[in-house]
């Protein structure tokens, strides 16, 4: 809880602050790598940096942050520093590293605002920082302790058993534990960090979902070959994976993380809606493999939007696990020649005449675009925001207020 007197100066430099924060996060990362290039090497996403992704994402954590404390005094926001924590350790930040981002990024703070920034002002924004850090780093210590890894994390050797081309721009890779011992435990849709060394020598981390049922010994991830938007670079690790990784190989994993998993109780009766579009659909495919290797009968819609039959990886498995489920059923739409696949729609997706089970629980993964589109229909429907659970392939640009 920000105490009184900074709540007062928070609270009326906000404006400024907030107006600011491109600017500043774009000065505080020049800087820190600058000075700090290691931090490069295994822990910053070279692309996200080039497209301005994570200082986009980390200018909305601190506002957003800093916005619910003063809405809600002596109230955590509890999923966004949920979110936060599980994607900080997959990437394996530690204790340090917060004063490291405290020195650079009040440096930043500072260089941009100016004389605006009194004493007294940088108190309370620094009491901000610190409870956030505080709380971040009390949740990443007790991640790292339920994963059974050191702070930090430490990435495990997996072998490539099988490659399979699932669309010309998919494919899956097939993993076991290479010391042969027992494979982690995971949640069905979690994520994992893949760690590669890029040909300049840089290790790179790239967060991919488990497109498998995680309670087996093998794991899967789905990997779409990223192209670059407006004249950018394509995805250096996605690439890297499509061209190079073959059966045999050895890939360094973290343990699985994200807070957006399926609830694990055989019993569980709650009604589930798998909402995706393009490769959203792989923690999608997680849930429905979980849910038939559990037998369970829940009622389960899935609705899935993209380009077209050929370019929906894991469409055929998609059905079978469906079929394989008493009480679920698929609907598809694709954009383009939805005639040949049997009860496809045309277009994007339109939640108009689709019945929703009541009480369900939404799963919804795709492009930031395609997710803000179609929340709002969800919505009207009559699902609760808190009932509508959202995965982001990359840096969280959906926050606070339209999170669900």
């Amino acid at each position: 809880m920000l105490s009184a007197e900074s709540a007062a100066l928070v609270r009326a430099t906000l404006p400024a602050v907030g107006g600011a924060l491109d600017e500043i996060t774009t000065r505080f990362y020049a800087t820190m790598f600058r000075e700090r290039p290691e931090l490069l090497d295994g822990m910053f996403n070279r692309g996200n940096q080039a497209s301005g992704a994570q200082r986009r994402a980390l200018a909305g954590s601190i506002a957003g942050f800093a916005g619910a404390l003063l809405d809600n005094p002596g109230v955590r926001p509890d999923a966004l520093l949920s979110r936060i924590a599980h994607k900080h350790a997959a990437v394996g930040v530690t204790d340090d590293q917060y004063t490291i981002v405290h020195k650079y990024l009040f440096g930043a703070i500072a260089d941009v605002l100016g004389d605006a920034v009194t004493p007294e002002v940088a108190a309370a924004w620094d009491e901000v920082y610190w409870l956030m850090a505080g709380a971040l780093i009390g949740r990443e210590a007790l991640l790292y302790q339920e994963a059974g890894v050191r702070p930090g994390g430490d990435r495990r050797p997996w072998t490539v058993v099988e490659r399979r081309t699932e669309t010309p721009d998919v494919v899956s890779l097939l993993i076991r534990p290479a010391d042969g011992g027992p494979a982690p435990r995971a949640r069905a849709s979690q994520y994992v960090s893949v760690e590669v060394r890029m040909a300049d020598g840089v290790r790179q981390l790239r967060q991919y979902s488990l497109s498998s049922d995680p309670g087996g010994e093998l794991r899967r991830i789905t990997v779409k070959r990223v192209g670059g938007d407006a004249g950018g670079p394509d995805g250096e690790v996605s690439t890297l994976l499509h061209d190079t990784v073959r059966e045999g190989d050895e890939l360094l994993l973290s343990a699985p993380f994200g807070d957006v998993f399926l609830d694990d109780p055989a019993d569980d009766t709650t009604p589930l809606v798998l909402v995706s579009a393009g490769i959203g659909c792989t923690p999608m495919t997680s849930i429905l493999a979980h849910l038939a290797a559990l037998g369970s009968t829940r009622t389960v819609l899935v609705l899935h939007a993209d380009r077209s039959p050929a370019d929906h990886a894991l469409r055929a498995e998609t059905l079978q696990l469906v079929a394989q489920l008493p009480g679920a059923r698929a609907l598809f739409w694709y954009e383009d020649r939805a005639a040949e696949e049997p009860g496809a729609r045309s277009g994007l997706m339109d939640l108009d005449g689709v019945e929703l089970p009541d009480g369900a629980t939404v799963f919804l993964c795709g492009p930031l675009p395609f997710m803000r589109d179609i929340r709002g229909p969800l919505l009207g429907a009559g699902i609760p925001a808190q009932r509508i659970r959202y995965e982001v392939f990359g840096p969280d640009l959906w926050l606070p207020g339209t999170t669900a």
